[in-house]
């Protein structure tokens, strides 16, 4: 299985992406994982909110091909502890998903079109967390699900 977070806008914080890069490479011993970045959309002050998440939609449904299993980190999306998140993750590689797609949203959410094409919404938490944090929480969390679906010793009970 590969896992894909889509991302809008670059991470601008040095020590963000030091942490970010830490995790992939841990991550890369146990699946394929890519971190794809869509660029903020250009003059996005001069259009509304519902334009901007169409158009960032429009990029987002242009990265995903039509095999991928759609995932939304959205507030409203199903909350999960790690091991149960690590119990997903084993559900989604046993049924013979080929690539799971996570994204993270720009500042207003998802399009209409986005929230239709996905096939489950998750939540990291009730709290608001900048985009940039929220990528390093997942790809942490993503590493932590394999370390405990190997009982290696990453995470404590």
């Amino acid at each position: 299985m590969n896992i894909k977070l889509i991302a809008i806008g670059k991470t601008d914080n040095k020590n963000l992406q030091t942490l970010m890069d830490e995790y992939q490479k841990r991550l890369s011993f146990y699946v394929k994982f890519d971190l794809e970045i869509i660029s903020d959309i250009k003059n996005a002050k001069n259009l509304s909110e519902a334009q901007q998440k169409e158009k960032e939609g429009e990029l987002i449904l242009n990265k995903l091909a039509p095999t991928d299993f759609l995932i939304l980190l959205d507030e409203n999306g199903k909350s999960f502890g790690s091991v149960e998140f690590a119990n997903e993750l084993q559900k989604k590689m046993n049924a013979g998903i080929k690539t799971l797609v996570y994204v993270i949203g720009g500042p207003y959410g998802f399009s209409e079109a986005v929230y239709q094409k996905a096939q489950q919404k998750i939540s990291l938490s009730k709290m608001t967390f900048s985009h940039q944090m929220v990528r390093l929480f997942f790809i942490e969390q993503v590493y932590r699900g394999f370390t405990i679906l190997r009982n290696e010793p990453y995470h404590h009970q």
